[in-house]
């Protein structure tokens, strides 16, 4: 598997008597886009941090690269978290500048400052973002805080990018700046698993679409295909 896999997985959040997920089984595949659309509360979120390693399933297995993440050692544990990142649909910054929180990424990785710095610069250029590089993080507009916060977690390198609604603070030049930075990395090989509400984002960067309703996959196939008939 070239990538992370979900299977028959159950979740139950501690203290809740029902379960937020219920056998849920589904991959995430480098060099494919997956998102997954669903109501509020229908477990969207679950399942992205779950395959993040965010989370421990109650029932049934989350494998990266074929590993069980939660039966290897600490240290492989580790090296496969690493592989995967998840941003969060509330933007969560470090202090200082754009040009911080996204030489920060690298340089966690051990990636040598001078080059961890030309990495954050040339993302926050590709993504005509450059204008934030000395802005400080209490100056910057919610939309302006989420693009950071995502261009900081492709910084680190990950194999696979987790995104949750990382349309929720974007203007439209920003949604299209992302949508071209999504094409961009899939095209590089990394794989992409988005929780959104946003159907058109669903339309112009999925592979695959999933409907996740009640703590259920439901329909799964090309967007085309499961958001004409949702």
């Amino acid at each position: 598997m070239n990538g992370i896999e979900l299977r028959e997985v159950w979740f139950k959040y501690p203290g809740s008597k029902e379960w937020a997920l219920r056998g849920v089984s589904l991959e995430i595949r480098r060099g494919e886009v997956l998102v997954l659309v669903g109501p509020n509360g229908s477990g969207k979120t679950t399942i992205l941090k779950l395959a993040g390693g965010l989370y421990r399933p109650s029932r049934g297995e989350v494998t990266f690269w074929g590993s069980n993440i939660w039966e290897v050692n600490g240290s492989k544990r580790l090296e496969l978290r690493r592989a995967v990142v998840y941003v969060h649909e509330k933007p969560i910054l470090l202090r200082g500048t754009a040009l911080d929180n996204v030489t920060f990424a690298p340089l966690l990785r051990g990636v040598p400052r001078e080059e961890a710095i030309k990495i954050a610069e040339e993302l926050l250029s590709d993504t005509s973002s450059a204008y934030l590089s000395r802005k400080d993080r209490r100056e910057m507009s919610a939309g302006e805080a989420q693009v950071v916060s995502i261009l900081r977690a492709v910084a680190a390198g990950p194999k696979i990018l987790l995104l949750d609604e990382p349309t929720a603070h974007l203007d439209r030049e920003k949604r299209v700046i992302l949508t071209n930075l999504i094409g961009k990395l899939r095209s590089e090989g990394m794989g992409i698993a988005i929780a959104t509400h946003d159907h058109l984002l669903a339309l112009r960067t999925a592979d695959r679409v999933v409907i996740v309703e009640n703590g259920v996959v439901g329909s799964v196939g090309r967007p085309s295909e499961i958001l004409d008939c949702c």
